[in-house]
């Protein structure tokens, strides 16, 4: 059977749809998965071995430039390639407008989220066959309880596997020997830890004997992650460079500290000590998952500060790495 899965974005998005993809690859082997991904995302898919081939789409990049002839003719091209694929099936794990649009151009029954329980409820009149997700669960499980609908099989929940490969470091990257990536970046400015707080926590990592690094995707990134250097001689900046490549630094780190952001749930995918900090957004339904993932999330209680997010990295460590005796000062 030939399936293909539409999760075009975000990147958080796209990772919590791999532990389903191992749902199928234990309970239906039969299945043969491709994926249709936001063309940015697309070199985090195909870390996952079991997908075959990944169709990139720019529904970003398309949508400023609506009436251009380039933008049309790549609609149509991935049109006729998801035609060609000749597919079984489409599930739409994402439950919007615009993915029921993609799922759509395959020409293939489409499986998805009833009107009820997808994000965007008008999605589902798109879809051949709907299926009852209960709201109010993590986008993980949601996603593994619709796959397990839509292709007949039982998911064992207590499972937390990802499958993903770790990818080769970047050409000429040296690794330290302990390394702690610190993923600032995030896609809006209230999401943002306070520069002050990262050059503090930075601080700490090195006087524990752990190497900071990070890196940036655009001027004002470079900006903060020149300035924690600056402040913390030791950090190591990363250029601006592909998803693929930070994947093989991020998945090789001993901790990740970051923002929410798609990254730090890359690093919980990797099963990397992972802690997000959360200080606007809430992470019960969305935050990363993985066997050594941990969230700091700002309350009227308590501040996200630098003490709470390394007594939570210290924690993750220990549970990682029982032998080690350090502690981050």
């Amino acid at each position: 059977m030939k399936v293909l899965i539409v999760k075009t974005s975000s990147m958080g998005d796209v990772i919590h749809t791999f532990q389903a993809v191992e749902d199928i690859g234990r309970h239906r082997p039969d299945v043969s998965l491709d994926w249709c991904v936001e063309e940015a995302f697309a070199d985090i898919v195909a870390l996952h071995p079991a997908i075959r081939a990944v169709h990139r789409v720019a529904l970003r990049r398309w949508r400023r430039s609506l009436f251009d002839t380039t933008t049309w003719r790549e609609a149509v091209s991935l049109r006729r390639a998801l035609r060609a694929a000749r597919y079984d099936l489409v599930i739409d794990a994402q439950g919007l407008l615009k993915s029921a649009f993609v799922s759509r151009l395959a020409g293939a029954p489409v499986a998805g989220l009833d009107r009820s329980s997808a994000r965007e409820g008008a999605a589902s009149a798109f879809y051949n066959y709907r299926f009852h997700v209960p709201l109010g669960r993590h986008a993980v499980e949601r996603t593994r309880r619709l796959m397990a609908q839509a292709l007949d099989y039982e998911a064992d929940l207590s499972e937390l596997a990802t499958g993903i490969r770790l990818p080769s470091l970047p050409a000429g990257f040296e690794l330290p020997e302990r390394p702690a990536f610190l993923l600032h970046g995030t896609s809006r400015a209230d999401k943002k830890w306070p520069l002050d707080q990262w050059i503090a926590t930075a601080a700490r990592l090195v006087g524990s004997g752990l190497t900071p690094i990070t890196t940036w995707s655009n001027d004002e990134e470079r900006l903060v992650a020149e300035a924690i250097r600056a402040a913390v001689t030791q950090t190591i900046v990363v250029p601006k460079s592909r998803l693929g490549e930070l994947a093989g630094i991020i998945g090789r780190s001993e901790l990740v500290i970051g923002a929410d952001t798609g990254l730090a749930h890359l690093a919980s995918a990797f099963a990397v000590p992972t802690v997000a900090v959360f200080l606007t957004t809430s992470p019960g339904l969305t935050g990363p998952v993985g066997p050594y993932a941990a969230t700091v999330a700002a309350t009227p209680d308590e501040d996200a500060s630098p003490d709470v997010v390394l007594r939570e990295a210290e924690r993750l460590l220990s549970e990682r790495q029982p032998k080690r005796t350090s502690t981050i000062s």
